[in-house]
């Protein structure tokens, strides 16, 4: 895999995200900077992280010692809620452990419950101060991203939501689309049967993995997703779905496992 040939989003500051990134939740210590080296080796050249993994600087050390340049990684990390309060120093804190002058993309980690437009007018501040490329949010329903929109004039970036083949939903999909919001999902095989005869069927015909299926399934929808490996030979599996793509029907036999 490389850099020209992955699929991408545009976003509203002018930058391109990449559709498949790696996942760093629950990486930490030396695990998280071999496994985040091994992806940028595999092709990776997304990287998702957030304050509340602990592992910002493991992230930012391995895209140090990393020969890929820079601007060639786009980097994410994510604000929790709690520190709603210190948001700017917060992030000037990301940003120092990431060893990076600006994140490419910075998330709300989920709602406060409270008060979420207050906070994502911070999260506008420091887009414009620089710090941010572009911001987004994460877990949020389109009622809420609608509330910041309207408050704001500014409606997120990205929404990041856990998303696999049993939790698709066409009109969750579709009302992204309707408001220009990228959807991004985690959590990919946590909630799969990788077993589905679905999947195995689909996955024989194309001479890959199940969960290279699965994969797959989210870029032809135009969906961001990030799993996360510790392990070099999965990382690099998990990479390696872009020599194949699902035909209509499979694509849609692969969204009736939300039903079935």
């Amino acid at each position: 895999m490389t850099a020209t040939q992955q699929p991408t989003a545009a976003l509203p500051g002018g930058g391109a995200m990449p559709l498949l990134g790696f996942g760093t939740w629950q990486i930490t210590g030396t695990a998280c900077t071999d496994a985040v080296r091994a992806a940028l080796d595999a092709g990776y050249r997304h990287l998702d992280t957030a304050t509340m993994y602990r592992n910002e600087a493991e992230v930012g050390r391995a895209l140090a010692d990393s020969d890929v340049p820079r601007r060639e990684v786009f980097v994410t990390t994510k604000l929790p809620p709690e520190r709603a309060s210190a948001a700017r120093s917060t992030l000037e804190a990301s940003l120092s452990a990431l060893g990076v002058e600006q994140v490419d993309l910075w998330l709300v980690h989920w709602s406060t419950g409270d008060d979420d437009v207050a906070l994502w007018r911070e999260f506008i501040a420091a887009r414009d101060a620089g710090l941010a490329r572009d911001v987004g949010v994460s877990n949020f329903s389109l009622a809420q991203l609608d509330e910041l929109a309207e408050a704001t004039g500014v409606m997120p970036a990205v929404n990041q939501v856990r998303w696999a083949p049993s939790l698709f939903d066409a009109d969750v999909l579709e009302g992204h689309r309707q408001r220009g919001v990228v959807l991004e999902g985690y959590s990919p095989f946590k909630s799969t049967d990788l077993d589905d005869p679905v999947l195995v069927e689909i996955a024989g015909a194309h001479g890959v993995t199940t969960a290279q299926v699965v994969l797959r399934w989210h870029l032809d929808h135009g969906v961001v997703v990030i799993p996360k490996s510790v392990t070099p030979e999965r990382i690099a599996a998990n990479a390696d779905v872009l020599g194949f793509a699902l035909t209509g029907i499979e694509r849609g036999r692969v969204d009736g496992l939300a039903r079935s």
